[in-house]
């Protein structure tokens, strides 16, 4: 069970890099006027999303998907925890997709969005991510 745990947090890891990297391509890339940076710029985000991410938070789902069947499920199911720990996982996936559409408009050439919007939607997963940890660490059974 522990491999399942240590491959699981390696790919959460993995995950959570893109996560925390590919809004900043999008805040550099909103703030580049030429053709050359663009382009450089959508072949780094393609590459992060395709290559990385998306491969990371798969296998991060897999993995924790295993360990809840296999033995928290029937550890921690009347827990409250686990039920919020897994609607954030989901806010997370959603995050995910929405950053696969902006990297899609940009690839299209058509950003809507500003350099600060791509700032502030960076902090999204550092709260998500603090959230997670703690709920699965300390498994506080009531709030």
């Amino acid at each position: 069970m522990l491999w399942l745990k240590a491959l699981h947090l390696i790919f959460m890891v993995t995950w959570f890099a893109g996560l925390f990297y590919l809004p900043r391509l999008f805040v550099y890339h909103a703030m580049t006027d030429d053709k050359i940076g663009q382009d450089r710029f959508k072949i780094m985000e393609r590459k992060l999303f395709f290559g990385i991410m998306t491969p990371g938070m798969i296998l991060t789902l897999l993995f924790g998907i295993w360990m809840l069947v296999n033995y928290a499920w029937a550890s921690y199911s009347q827990q409250l925890w686990l039920p919020i720990k897994l609607a954030l996982i989901l806010v997370l996936v959603a995050y995910h997709i929405y950053c696969g559409k902006l990297l899609f408009d940009f690839r299209k050439d058509n950003n809507q969005h500003s350099h600060v919007f791509y700032r502030w939607l960076n902090e999204v997963p550092v709260v998500m991510l603090i959230a997670v940890v703690l709920l699965a660490v300390l498994k506080p059974v009531s709030f």
